[in-house]
């Protein structure tokens, strides 16, 4: 089968997960619970490229770790479009709302250069 052009954007993304599956007829597995729980299995993956790294080993990897952490990253990615597709929740418009609200929680006067939760400070 010849490869569909690479998705250009979070809608793009999203119908050729969308494709990939239905190709697969993984719809029946793709549950919102199955895909939360492969979503923080994925992430765990990512923590174990830096999990005993010092703070600045983990900025500087090397660029095979970074191309690792990479496809670990599209992993949580692609797990999180899914998700949300099967949940019919519009991310873009969710994290415009959360970034709203982090606005308000967060007032710069108040937190620069702090990171401490909003109700410290």
């Amino acid at each position: 089968m010849k490869p569909r052009t690479q998705p250009d954007s979070l809608d793009a993304l999203r119908e050729a997960l969308r494709a990939f599956a239905a190709e697969r007829e993984w719809a029946q597995f793709h549950t919102p619970k199955n895909l939360a729980m492969a979503l923080s299995g994925e992430a765990g993956e990512v923590i174990e490229h830096f999990q005993w790294l010092t703070a600045e080993q983990s900025a500087e990897l090397t660029p095979e770790a970074r191309a690792a952490v990479a496809l670990e990253l599209a992993d949580v990615l692609m797990y999180l479009v899914r998700l949300a597709d099967v949940l019919d929740i519009d991310l873009v418009a969710a994290a415009q709302r959360k970034l709203a609200l982090n606005a308000e929680r967060y007032p710069v006067e108040r937190a620069r250069g702090r990171a401490d939760k909003y109700d410290r400070i």
